[in-house]
């Protein structure tokens, strides 16, 4: 299945799924400090945004490295964001990444896997494994999707009290529902390169 900067950009922004991690965000951002709130956000943005390049810049050297095709990692790809999907239409109560210590979160759990969890390190190792000649282009989709993920989980608190709880999980499942059908297409993308070509 072949993107498009405009696909790749919704896949991306589908799989990193700032609205789901809305509760998340909010959750383990209530023990920070408030006037430090602002620059954790950043700053765990930036590292997950740093996480995802490497993995999409070193994506062909790792299927090298362990002896892996491109329609296996298709296949895995598509199985982990079904997975992902159906734990996004069907989530219910708080989430395991919600602290009870009052520790700063650095890395864990924003940045990974919040952000860069599997499903977005699959996703991109798998858009620059299969079309490497067009990764400005990818590059790009990330940059900005990285972008939107940043603004909404600054504007956390302000979109959860101007939408309301009800409307922010109607969105994630809603984002659920459409990445259970690209998870399924990627999928049966990777069976068909396997069988037929």
């Amino acid at each position: 299945m072949d993107h498009t900067f405009v696909s790749a950009f919704i896949l991306l922004l589908l799989v990193l799924d700032p609205f789901g991690s809305l509760p998340i965000f909010i959750a383990v951002m209530r023990r920070v400090a408030p006037q430090r709130r602002r620059r954790v956000a950043l700053r765990e943005v930036l590292l997950a945004f740093g996480v995802l390049l490497g993995f999409m810049f070193a994506g062909q050297g790792f299927l090298r490295l362990m002896h892996l095709s491109e329609r296996s990692l298709e296949v895995a790809g598509g199985v982990i964001l079904l997975m992902i999907a159906i734990r996004m239409i069907f989530a219910h109560g708080e989430s395991i990444y919600a602290s009870e210590d009052d520790r700063e979160p650095f890395i864990f759990p924003l940045a990974v896997p919040l952000m860069a969890g599997p499903s977005a390190m699959a996703t991109v190792l798998l858009l620059a494994s299969r079309q490497p000649d067009r990764m400005v282009e990818w590059v790009a989709a990330l940059t900005v999707v990285m972008v939107v993920s940043g603004a909404v989980l600054l504007s956390a608190d302000r979109i959860r009290h101007l939408l309301g709880d009800s409307v922010v999980s109607a969105v994630e499942k809603l984002m659920g529902l459409v990445l259970t059908a690209i998870s399924v297409e990627m999928i049966l993308a990777g069976l068909k390169r396997y069988f037929f070509d």
